[in-house]
């Protein structure tokens, strides 16, 4: 499936987790969950897999939104605390930028530098304030030149 393909179902996917979690707080499913911020988070994490596959963003982003939601659930049964879910998410953020300095995890499409084309126009030439770096106008006398 193509990129963009996918990206058409990252917003339905996102409304369809977010109204399941309204049904499920609307219903009392898991009293004091607000399980349209939970199923939101994990939705994301899932998302980010989907659209951009395997790569250093991705692994980054995709695990620690889906952690978000898991210690968000635990948070919310108060099986945890906000000043412990915090540390760990700053915990799994560290070990997740460790993951992906192995050098299997592949960089990103969109930050993958692009080859410069075959047939590349010249460079600008450089611009200076300064009047000394100037060249002089064609019809001047070269420098150490006197004219009497």
């Amino acid at each position: 499936m193509a990129a963009d393909n996918r990206a058409g179902f990252a917003v339905p996917i996102l409304i369809i987790a977010v109204g399941v979690g309204w049904l499920l707080t609307a219903l009392g499913y898991g009293p004091g969950i607000n399980w349209v911020w939970t199923l939101g988070l994990g939705t994301v994490g899932i998302l980010t897999f989907v659209l951009s596959g395997i790569d250093k963003a991705s692994v980054v982003v995709g695990p620690f939104f889906l952690l978000a939601s898991v210690l968000s659930v635990l948070r919310q049964t108060d099986a945890m605390s906000v000043n412990v879910e915090v540390p760990v998410l700053v915990i799994g953020v560290g070990v997740l930028l460790l993951v992906v300095r192995h050098p299997a995890v592949p960089a990103p499409e969109w930050l993958t530098p692009l080859p410069p084309p075959a047939d590349e126009p010249p460079r600008p030439k450089r611009l200076t304030l300064d009047p000394r770096d100037a060249a002089p106008p064609a019809d001047a006398p070269a420098s150490g030149s006197s004219k009497h």
